[in-house]
């Protein structure tokens, strides 16, 4: 099953800078480690979100979780970094209650 209405989904940009790429958040802050040695970082966050995008349009999901916010849709896939690296990357998407729009919500290595 693909991610409902894909082609709309959106990587809000301060889950980007403030929190997946943000070195002082702190949950974040490992994250945003992990992704600096991939080669992430803020000058390049539109490379960062446009990857995250492509997860939602062109890999199937492997698990729903409903929740009383929406439903969760979580993909996993090989991310293939500014680095020359490839590491599997979990992200989870959710459509809000109410909502069409899939929202990425986190993403972590699987």
């Amino acid at each position: 099953m693909k991610l409902p209405n894909a082609e709309n989904a959106y990587v809000p940009s301060a889950k980007l800078v403030e929190y997946l790429l943000s070195e002082i958040h702190p949950i974040g802050r490992a994250k945003a480690l992990f992704l600096k040695n991939l080669g992430y970082d803020n000058t390049n966050a539109g490379t960062l979100e446009r990857d995250l995008l492509a997860f939602a349009h062109d890999i199937s999901v492997g698990e729903t979780i409903v929740s009383e916010w929406g439903i969760k849709y979580v993909i996993t896939s090989a991310l293939h970094t500014p680095s020359g690296e490839s590491v599997y990357l979990r992200t989870v998407w959710i459509v809000d209650q109410g909502e069409s729009r899939p929202r990425f919500v986190t993403a972590y290595p699987d």
